[in-house]
């Protein structure tokens, strides 16, 4: 079993590349531009810092309060768009509607998102966009609850695959595709909690981890190649194993909401954290990476 060191071996490295923002959350690195690209949900713009030059502009505004993001099949970016309610795929600049409803109803504000090499989107629907106005439009849980759902890559067969989390939030797959692990952040029972998954089907959810007291919750979360499980926390970065025990953390100065593997190699960890971004080197890289 790995330790924090042997993943991050100088966690003091931690260098903060952007800052700015208001909650920075959502990044995703872009192989082919080099950049790396987030969301400042309540700026309601869309950030990206350049690793040729590093500098930080802005890739797009009014975008309706979008939140997380992750690369396609194709490369193009599938991201959340609080404000108007649905997943939307990003292609060159140009940005269309994949899912906005479920069974004659709007979706909440969808939150995060995972495609699998299967091309299916998963993704999370919490109420936080239809609830705080700064991170979206108030508005009304119209299918009255907040699940994970799944959907084929042009948003048809859309059906509930999680129906037992508090608030889902973050989610990712390990490297077989056949676990889900899924962050519950709710203020009173914050967990990872992890499924079964055999194609569409989810089952025999249960608590993965916690976080200890004084961590906050869990949001934004990542697995690596070895089935890790990288979490973001109130304190920083978490690290568990596959089999749920506590590999260390890395300290952060401000409060994490997501987090991505990037860079050239892809073993650079990226940390959206409030009003900034973060980068530290690691020795590993994310089952995601394509």
């Amino acid at each position: 079993m790995a330790s924090i060191t042997d993943l991050v071996p100088d966690p003091a490295a931690l260098e903060r590349i952007a800052t700015g923002s208001t909650w920075a959350e959502g990044p995703c690195w872009i192989p082919t531009s080099r950049t790396l690209r987030w969301s400042d949900i309540p700026g309601d713009r869309i950030l990206q810092w350049h690793a040729d030059t590093r500098e930080v502009d802005a890739y797009a505004e009014g975008v309706e309060f979008t939140n997380g993001r992750t690369l396609d099949l194709d490369g193009s970016v599938v991201q959340c768009s609080h404000g108007n309610r649905r997943v939307e795929r990003d292609r060159d600049g140009v940005v269309t509607t994949v899912v906005d409803g479920w069974n004659g109803v709007r979706l909440n504000s969808p939150n995060d998102v995972v495609v699998t090499t299967d091309g299916a989107i998963w993704f999370t629907d919490p109420a936080y966009g239809i609830t705080q106005p700064r991170e979206g439009h108030l508005g009304e849980r119209e299918y009255g609850d907040h699940w994970v759902f799944r959907c084929a890559p042009d948003g048809s067969d859309l059906r509930p695959v999680v129906l037992d989390a508090d608030e889902p939030n973050g989610l990712a797959f390990d490297p077989s595709e056949r676990v889900l692990y899924l962050a519950s952040s709710d203020g009173e029972r914050p967990v990872i909690r992890a499924y079964d998954v055999d194609g569409a089907r989810v089952k025999n959810g249960r608590v993965f981890a916690t976080l200890e007291p004084g961590e906050g919750v869990p949001d934004g979360i990542r697995v690596d190649v070895d089935g890790n499980v990288w979490s973001s926390s109130g304190r920083g970065v978490v690290v568990f194993a596959p089999d749920g025990s506590r590999l260390g953390e890395v300290p952060v100065p401000e409060t994490v909401s997501n987090l991505c593997f990037g860079g050239d190699d892809g073993t650079t960890l990226f940390l959206t954290a409030t009003t900034s971004v973060y980068r530290v080197a690691t020795t590993t890289r994310d089952t995601a990476a394509r």
